[in-house]
Parts: C-alpha cells; structure tokens; sequence
C-alpha cells in the first residue's frame, strides 16, 4: 500500500538546504505537499510590517521556482493555521505536519496548541529546529538559569560540539497525483503599493540563491577586514546576511561550516574564524533568541523593572523629525533615510540612531523598536527587541546609563570622510569634509558655497545634543537613586 502524504508548513524557513522538515516530510514516505498560510492576525500585535511583507512575497516566489525545479509547488492558502492543516490533511488524506521551530512568544504557545491538536486527531505532527546553532532552553549557566550578558553565553556556546553539517536538498520531492487547490501569491497582497519598494528591489536579492551570493562576496572580499571594517557605514564592510537569516533562506548552520570550510581551504588555523568577531555576531543572533525565550516580556516591557518608571516624552512632531531623517544630524539622518529607502540600516548608525532617540529625544524605545519593526527588511523580534534594550539601558548586557552616543563625533569616527552621509543627504553633498558632520557650525560663507539653508533645504538641530545630554543623564541618574 502507498505511504500517506506528508504536509510541510513552511515558515520563516524558506530554503531548500539544510531544511530538517522537509526531509522529515520526504522520509514520510508518501508525497509531500508544502504549505505556506498566510495567518497575520495569529501573529499580532507583531505581525509582519511592510518592509518585511515586500521581502517575504519575493522570497515565497523564489521558493515557489526551487520547488517547481525538482518537480514541486507550494500551496498558499490564507486563514486561521490549525483549521487550515486539518482542512488540507483532510483533503488530501495527510497522515503527517511537519514544521520548523520558531520562538517569538506568541508563535512558540500558538504552535504549542497546533500541536497538541494535529496529534489528537491522529496525524504525527513534528516540529525541528532550523533556525538556531542552540535551541534556548539547552544553553544555562552554572546556576542552571539563562545567561543574561552575551560575553559569558558565548563563550559556553563555543565550547560546545560544531553544530552538525547542513543537510542536503532531496534529490527528488515526491508529488501528489492531483494538488489542492492553492490561492496565488499576489492574493495576500504583501507588496505595498507605494513607491518606496524601487529602492528594496534595487538594494536587495530575496531568496536562497541571493543568501548564498551574499555569503560568497563576503568571504571573498570582506571576512579578512570585518573586524576594521564592520563599523564604517562608508564602506561595505559587513555580510548584509540579516534579511536572509531571517526568513531562513540560509541557515547558520551554513555559515558556520562555511567560514570553516573557507579557512581550512585557506590553511588557516580554526581560530582564524571559530574566535572571529564575525561568528560572535551570528552569537549575537543566539544571545537575542536565547533570551526572547527566558524573558518573553521583553518585546514590550523593559527587562529591568525599574525602567518602568522612566520619565520619557511624548512628542510627536520630534519622532516625526527622527522618522523621516530631518534632525539635523547629519549621521542620524543619513541612517533614517538609508532605512527608508532600502529597508536596512548599517548596525553602527542604528546604534547611533537609536541612541538619539531615547537619550537626545528622551521618546520611548518601543516607539523606536515599532519603527524599525516596520521599516526594516531584516525585522527580527528577537534582536529588535534586544537592541533597543541595550540602547535604552533597560535590558540584559545593556550599554550603561551613562553611555550617550555624540552623533557629531560618531559620525566623524565612523564615516571620516562624508562618504556615507553625502550618499544620503545629497543636499550636504558639497560640504567639506571638515563641517559635514556639523553643519550648523559652519561659518555662512562655506554653507553658501556648499548651496545648505539650514531650516530651508537641510534643518536646523532639533535638540542641544549638550543639553539632551544634561537632561537624559539626571533622568537617568534620578531613575538609579530611586531603584537603589
């Protein structure tokens, strides 16, 4: 008799390589019909926001052509998640889900539930992890709780065995004689229809092949200067790996062996990468998942409960200014405008940008976080949440209270010449290098040359980052004394 077929619910694991559910599906045994349900308001009140929508309908149509090459196709189909497996297993007479771990809140209690169903009904419903180096609930300190600074938790992290190789795409997708009927993709409706997605399109190539492209230019041409180079926004010096490793179109699995394999071919010794300030990045990404799991709490509220009582602001015309990179500093609006043209931002000036925010500005982190949230191509629960803690002060392995980024300085430091700020604000474009990063200082007769009318076509500062300064450390150093 012919085995049943599998379901695979594809998720945030949108690749064919090293994809533990999708062999567990073909090890089934019968055909395998992949499954992607559109369910948004299952995942509120952190649903995807737009960047991430656009970048999701392009990395789908892209899974789509891989899977119609080895004789496959997804079904698409839109509504409640549990309803929609049972109705597919019924109309296909599926014995078997299968699935990738995921591990924002409100997904790991939902997908709980899913499971606990599907298994009540008498279909093997069995969920891997394809995400992750480490599942959270593995890694504990010596006191057996969850680590909460990052230098201790990755330094147990690398002791442990070398994850497993990543795992091959099957030879073959076993089909179904007749497939379920599947809405299209355009029907979810994912793009935006306003004209910002040009600059996604030209910035970014979604999907599995453009994860691997990445990866290759940056062993080839970046992996030797990362360390110098990771925090200059004027240079191409990161992986730009983010939105990739987001929507799992590469695994860190295989940018783990990657890196090995690299160096080993190189005939380098395994501390040229396994010790790499690189590989603590893709620590970074664990440490962010590790503690979303512990302290669920944090996408919202600040770790540290006395953050609670914090005196921020409201005020919208400032977010405003922040939002659409009208500050008048010049590295902050230069980060803000990247993001909105092209769904990113360089890690160093969202530091920069977040630190202006919620010490210049005094406005809330979770204003910041929800904006990012929206904008960013790249918009991960797990490390929005953390770095906006660590910039507020608030959460685990947070930056000091005391630690307020000069946007002036910073931007001297890490874009010395002008480069990346003329890029992004062209109407600085002539300045010298000598007052770019402050145009307000400049003396009249080099604004005019340089065609800048502070307040008409570049503004005016819209705080004293000296007396910003002064205010968010008495808040913060009134906030220490009363949790003391």
């Amino acid at each position: 008799m012919k085995n049943p077929p599998a379901i695979l619910w594809l998720r945030l694991d949108l690749r064919l390589t090293d994809n533990p559910a999708l062999l567990a599906a073909v090890r089934h045994g019968g055909a395998v019909i992949p499954v992607f349900i559109h369910s948004p308001g299952e995942e509120k009140p952190w649903a995807n926001g737009g960047a991430s929508n656009w970048w999701l309908h392009q990395s789908l149509a892209a899974l789509e052509k891989n899977f119609r090459a080895l004789g496959s196709k997804i079904i698409f189909r839109r509504g409640p998640v549990l309803e929609t497996l049972r109705a597919l297993a019924k109309e296909t007479g599926a014995t078997g889900v299968f699935w990738n771990r995921r591990y924002e809140p409100a997904v790991i209690a939902r997908d709980a539930r899913i499971k606990d169903a599907l298994r009540a009904d008498g279909l093997k419903a069995d969920s891997y992890n394809a995400a992750l180096l480490h599942e959270p609930w593995t890694i504990r300190n010596k006191s057996g709780k969850p680590f909460q600074v990052f230098t201790p938790f990755w330094k147990h992290c690398s002791a442990l065995d070398d994850p497993h190789e990543p795992l091959r795409v099957p030879e073959k997708i076993p089909a179904p004689k007749k497939w379920p009927s599947s809405l299209a993709l355009a029907e979810f409706g994912l793009e935006p229809k306003i004209n910002w997605v040009e600059g996604l399109r030209a910035a970014w190539q979604p999907g599995e092949s453009g994860a691997q492209a990445n990866l290759k230019i940056f062993l080839a041409r970046t992996f030797d200067t990362y360390s110098e180079s990771r925090n200059r926004p004027d240079l191409v010096g990161t992986s730009r790996l983010s939105p990739h490793l987001h929507f799992g179109e590469i695994s860190p699995r295989q940018i783990w062996h990657a890196l090995k394999n690299a160096a080993e071919r190189r005939g380098l010794p395994r501390t040229s990468w396994h010790g790499s300030q690189f590989l603590a990045e893709v620590g970074w990404r664990e440490f962010a998942h590790h503690l979303i799991f512990h302290f669920p709490r944090t996408t919202d509220e600040p770790l540290r409960r006395e953050f609670e009582k914090f005196p921020w602001r409201t005020d919208e015309k400032l977010l405003r200014a922040w939002q659409k990179g009208q500050t008048g500093f010049p590295i902050v609006d230069a980060g803000m405008r990247e993001l909105w043209t092209t769904g990113w931002m360089h890690n160093r000036v969202r530091m920069i940008a977040a630190s202006f925010l919620v010490k210049d500005l005094l406005l809330p982190w979770p204003v910041g976080a929800r904006w990012f949230w929206d904008t960013l191509v790249d918009a991960d629960l797990a490390q929005n949440s953390l770095g906006w803690q660590w910039t507020a002060g608030c959460g685990a392995d947070a930056a000091p209270y005391f630690r307020v980024f000069n946007p002036t300085t910073q931007g001297e430091k890490f874009d010395p010449n002008g480069d990346y700020i003329r890029r992004w604000c062209p109407e600085l474009a002539k300045l010298s290098t000598a007052w770019i990063h402050q145009p307000d200082a400049a003396p009249a007769e080099v604004l005019r040359d340089a065609n800048v009318q502070l307040g008409k076509n570049y503004p005016q500062p819209i705080v004293n980052h000296a007396a910003a300064r002064g205010a968010a450390l008495a808040a913060f150093a009134q906030l220490k004394s009363g949790a003391s």
